[in-house]
């Protein structure tokens, strides 16, 4: 028994459109609050000290010392700067770095890296072994600790993310050759030239008659003593006994009247304030190339060594405190007759195999420092030059990781041409720029991902499970399916709109697309204007566009726009679970899928029938511009009810002839809701040749939108039917003007 039904439609529910926030005060005490809980660092620490780690501490701070300070005495040698200022940057540096940074093991100092680029920056604008030239050492370091501590405090702690790990493995390299080829000299006694590397390489080979025999001889067994020993026990102070072995043998046969150069006597004492120029705005302007080089480079580095060692320890970091951290090291640094450091790996790796358990190892070790520059200072006396040069020269070597530069030559061009980049640069230019192309570079790369970001047709796997991209698996003729990998954020909307248009003229026939943006997670107003252009193009099609499971942040910005209100249409966002199926029975045109799609893509299409084989069948390119007559749903809507009035009351049975309204839509679909005065006569039947209806009737074709009825008319006009019409807009027309629909089962006709 057929029921009525009215159609209607719910007022959508109006949305906020405009976010409230005048009137806000602004909490300046909330927004000071991380600055106050960063510098409270020393505090907390002394405060849930456990006295048990006391001794693994201690040790841990012995042993780190010893490697330490003549590694920091050779890296200001290689800054061309007095070897007590690597001495005095490392007990400042591994103090204020531990007991305000957030990785315990980590220990701050004077590195390799930093120390090459610090004498590369000051190189260029001051004359290196001058006065000056150790002053703006001082201040580069407080400027380099300025910005780190301004960092830190500004919470930006996630802007070294955006610098990629190929800037580092670029200039490591490029550092470690710098170090091997300019300790040549000190090794051999010879006297080389610094214009470029080349040039110094070519000096090395016309300076070969000149070798000092003596610091060759020194410089070479220093060289083979540290390699001996590692391959003996790597956790032995193979520097510190090479030096400590040279240095005897020059204090006994007295090498130093053999032209054996020696670092010289280290002043005692704590180390002293720095008289530095803070007022010079000119060497200022001029070391800020060079200051912002090595903050980058700093940071970086150090944030890489301080998660290496978190992953060990399974200690939480706070990227933000370890910024305030060594922005207070380097200040320290600089003020205190020091230059810049940052996380050195070998000394925290050092520290935490002996057993470091908190920050107050790396103070421990400074203090060891400090306790060694008083008792065993003169004794640098005898320190040949030779052997540190030596000892750099082995640690240049395992700068180059050969194994990590294959890795990234071979992952993608964006990387490979970052690390030749950054290594070409710090070989041939100022390093300081080298490193700054480096990162100018990792910031190009990472806006091309952002704003290229993946846009891909996908569709259902076997099972109709997952949705993938299977660019050589048949899609919907009727519906494309586009998956956005990324933010719409004005640069990045350009390519998603390209290629959606593009899309759509690559496949006309798809007048329906729904984007699937569960991995969009923001959207600008620039996005907006996309998606209507994108909604509006498809109309113009006689399509439409729907959108599944938008992330909460882009519904707010669809609400304050108005975009779904007005324009896309509430029920255009759909639920990622129902999205096909409500796509497949309310939009998509049944005809389509039975009558000319051979595929079943969807799982709704699983027990559709297909009836593509059935010869004779005309297509909607066939029919759209053939001489059919049309009728709208209230002209047959009066028509029907007219002739049933005037058929009730006739006299003489003179009545009127009413329409015949035929549903060519399947049974399924006659079933769900049809015209009350229609007869269920599907395509299939028609295009059989095996109906009969009459002819002295007017007869109406009614599908869902019109696509079948016009089949339908082609077909019954080449079987000798005349009097013809078609419902205009089929049943989304007659329920569009809420007109009384029928729906259950009703007897299926074919006269």
């Amino acid at each position: 028994m057929a029921t009525i039904k009215r159609n209607f439609s719910p007022k959508p529910i109006k949305q906020p459109t405009r976010f409230d926030t005048i009137g806000k005060k602004v909490d300046l005490k909330r927004a000071f609050r991380p600055a106050g809980r960063y510098l409270q660092r020393p505090y907390t620490i002394l405060r849930t000290y456990d006295r048990q780690n006391l001794r693994p501490d201690l040790i841990a701070g012995i042993t780190t010392a010893v490697i330490v300070a003549p590694q920091s005495i050779a890296f200001a040698l290689i800054a061309n700067l007095p070897p007590e200022m690597g001495l005095y940057a490392a007990m400042v540096g591994g103090i204020i770095g531990a007991l305000w940074g957030s990785c315990n093991q980590l220990f701050t100092a004077p590195t390799n890296t930093i120390s090459l680029l610090v004498f590369a920056s000051l190189a260029t604008v001051i004359e290196p072994g001058s006065q000056t030239f150790i002053y703006a050492a001082g201040l580069m370091a407080v400027m380099v600790g300025v910005l780190q501590f301004v960092l830190g405090i500004a919470r930006l702690g996630m802007l070294v993310n955006f610098v990629s790990h190929s800037v580092i493995i670029g200039f490591a390299t490029g550092a470690g050759i710098l170090i091997l080829v300019n300790q040549i000299s000190p090794l051999l006694g010879i006297s080389l030239p610094r214009d470029n590397i080349l040039v110094t390489i070519y000096g090395i080979f016309l300076n070969l008659i000149s070798i000092n025999w003596a610091t060759a001889l020194i410089g070479l067994s220093a060289m083979g003593i540290i390699l001996f020993i590692r391959r003996i026990n790597t956790r032995l102070p193979t520097t510190l006994i090479a030096m400590i072995i040279t240095s005897l043998l020059v204090a006994i046969f007295d090498l130093q009247e053999k032209g054996v150069a020696t670092i010289g006597q280290l002043p005692v004492g704590l180390p002293p304030l720095a008289d530095l120029p803070v007022l010079d705005l000119n060497l200022i302007g001029s070391l800020s190339a060079g200051a912002l080089a090595v903050t980058a480079i700093s940071l970086v580095q150090t944030t890489a060594i301080a998660h290496s060692v978190a992953a060990q320890t399974g200690q939480r970091l706070d990227s933000n405190q370890e910024f305030v951290g060594q922005g207070l090291a380097n200040i320290g640094m600089g003020l205190f007759s020091g230059f810049a450091g940052s996380g050195s790996f070998s000394v925290s790796a050092i520290n935490l195999a002996n057993g470091a358990k908190t920050a107050l190892a790396p103070v421990f070790a400074a203090g060891f420092i400090l306790i060694a520059l008083f008792t065993v200072g003169p004794l640098t006396a005898y320190l040949p030059r030779a052997a540190m040069a030596a000892a750099l020269i082995v640690t240049a070597v395992t700068m180059i990781d050969r194994a990590e530069i294959r890795r990234i030559l071979h992952s993608n061009l964006g990387e490979a041409t970052i690390l030749l980049a950054t290594l070409l640069g710090t070989l041939f230019l100022d390093i300081q720029f080298a490193v700054l192309l480096g990162v100018l570079l990792s910031f190009i790369l990472y806006i091309l991902h952002t704003s290229t970001p993946r846009v891909h047709e996908v569709k259902p796997d076997a099972n109709y499970k997952h949705f993938l991209y299977q660019p050589e698996k048949t899609g919907c003729p009727q519906l494309g399916i586009i998956e956005i990998l990324g933010d719409l954020y004005f640069g990045a909307v350009h390519h998603v709109e390209d290629y959606i248009l593009d899309h759509a003229d690559s496949h006309p026939e798809q007048r329906f697309l729904l984007i699937r943006m569960h991995n969009v997670n923001d959207c600008d107003f620039s996005g907006i204007h996309m998606l209507e252009n994108v909604v509006k193009a498809y109309r113009d099609r006689g399509g439409d566009v729907y959108l599944v499971r938008p992330q909460y942040r882009v519904k707010q910005i669809f609400a304050t726009t108005d975009f779904v209100e007005n324009l896309l249409g509430t029920d255009h966002i759909l639920d990622k679970d129902d999205a096909i199926t409500h796509i497949f029975y309310h939009v998509l045109d049944p005809a389509i899928c039975i009558y000319e799609c051979p595929v079943r893509v969807f799982k709704e299409c699983a027990n559709l029938p297909k009836r593509v084989s059935i010869a004779g069948i005309p297509h909607d390119h066939e029919v759209i511009s053939a001489d059919l007559h049309t009728i709208k749903p209230l002209t047959l809507w009066q028509q029907l009810h007219t002739s049933a009035l005037i058929n009730k009351y006739a006299v003489n049975g003179l009545g009127m002839t009413p329409p015949l309204v035929v549903d060519v839509r399947e049974p399924r679909e006659y079933r769900q809701g049809h015209i009350a005065e229609a007869q269920s006569i599907p395509l299939a039947t028609i295009l059989s040749k095996e109906v009969k209806l009459p002819t002295n009737q007017p007869i109406v074709l009614v599908c869902r939108s019109g696509r079948r009825s016009r089949r339908a008319a082609a077909a019954l006009q080449n079987l000798g039917y005349q009097n013809i019409a078609i419902l205009e807009g089929g049943m989304q027309a007659w329920e569009a003007e809420a007109l009384l629909e029928a729906v259950g089962d009703s007897a299926i006709g074919n006269s």
